[in-house]
């Protein structure tokens, strides 16, 4: 009899946390885009994530509830997202209609020719057949040497090609919807002034615009240009980019990188509502309408980044962490690729 109880207390925990897994999946909101499909109001992030550390930290974040997943070519990492949607889709865990995938063309991809080709190149490495998103990942290019995604010179400038045409590759973007290729098209690090260009040549308007966003650079006035023309923000480095002071150093550079996650204003906020100071950022962007993709590849963190949805920050609240903003970017392309400041495209010359 007690053998018998025990598998049905078993059993009723099993079942409860399945329906707990379900409930927080259903809870997590969209937000809409201008082409009329929707977007999971919190993603996860790949950057500086790969092998097996990014394919086990993939299978909690979908076991979790996140649907969202960002790469890009540049990251290096498509084929390991690739390999792991396509166990949850081949397993029966998740149709492909239940997944947003969103990667970008990589800078030495930034040419007309170029876009079909990477595009075809990332979906043949993540095994779909679309995108929800494809973004132009910056709008500066390098040359193409090869499958060196990175092409520095012999004296460590960046190899960089001056002749982008970015109405040109728009076009060409906007064909790959027509295509069927990607769902949507957008973009990232882009400044206002090129955003008001495109807005002017497209056919298709970009739907999002990806950028670095975080307490201490919030970019408000390009946030509420983008929100006037129906083009959601997507923050990347959302609590700061633990992870940067590392990958700077894989260049041989150095960053003096601020402890965003330790400011007594967040703890504050955090000890509050009994969260962590990051649910505390992701929940502020959230609110503000924006989608954060945090990166983790730790268990505890993975699933702690999307429990946001359980509380609301005031307005008065909302407004501190607003006063926090410094306008203190953190990748700054410009101090990774000496030169690349020269690019008559480079967006962050006024900075």
């Amino acid at each position: 009899m007690k053998k018998v109880c025990s598998l049905i207390w078993l059993t009723f925990i099993a079942i409860s946390y399945f329906c707990r897994g379900l409930q927080s999946v259903s809870e997590i909101p969209n937000f809409p885009l201008n082409n009329g499909k929707k977007i999971p109001s919190i993603g996860y992030g790949t950057w500086m994530a790969n092998g097996q550390d990014l394919e086990n930290a993939l299978e909690v974040a979908l076991e979790d509830g996140y649907r969202y997943i960002d790469t890009a070519f540049l990251y290096g990492n498509e084929k390991v997202v690739g390999k792991v949607l396509n166990r949850w889709i081949t397993d029966g865990k998740l149709k492909r209609e239940d997944l947003y995938i969103l990667t970008k063309l990589p800078p030495s991809g930034n040419r007309p020719e170029g876009v079909s080709k990477y595009l075809k190149k990332s979906l043949e490495n993540l095994q779909l057949d679309y995108v929800d998103m494809y973004l132009i990942h910056v709008p500066f290019a390098f040359n193409e040497i090869g499958d060196n995604l990175f092409p520095f010179h012999s004296n460590k400038t960046i190899n960089m090609d001056s002749s982008t045409d970015l109405k040109a590759i728009w076009k060409e973007m906007e064909k790959q919807v027509d295509a069927g290729l990607t769902k949507g098209i957008g973009l990232s690090n882009y400044n206002e002034t090129q955003i008001k260009k495109v807005l002017e040549y497209s056919r298709i308007k970009p739907c999002t615009l990806q950028i670095e966003l975080h307490p201490y650079l919030q970019q408000n006035k390009l946030v509420e240009f983008c929100k006037k023309n129906e083009i959601l923000v997507i923050a990347y480095s959302p609590l700061g980019s633990p992870g940067l002071t590392k990958f700077f150093e894989n260049f041989q550079k150095k960053i003096d990188r601020p402890d965003i996650l330790g400011d007594s204003t967040l703890k504050a906020i955090a000890a509050k509502y009994s969260k962590t100071t990051a649910q505390v950022l992701l929940r502020f962007f959230t609110q503000n309408g924006i989608v954060p993709i945090p990166k983790s590849t730790n268990p505890s963190r993975i699933k702690m980044n999307i429990e946001i949805f359980d509380f609301q920050l005031n307005d008065q609240e909302m407004n501190e962490i607003k006063a926090l903003d410094k306008g203190q970017r953190l990748l700054n392309f410009s101090e990774l690729f000496d030169g690349i400041d020269k690019h008559p495209e480079y967006p962050f010359k006024s900075q």
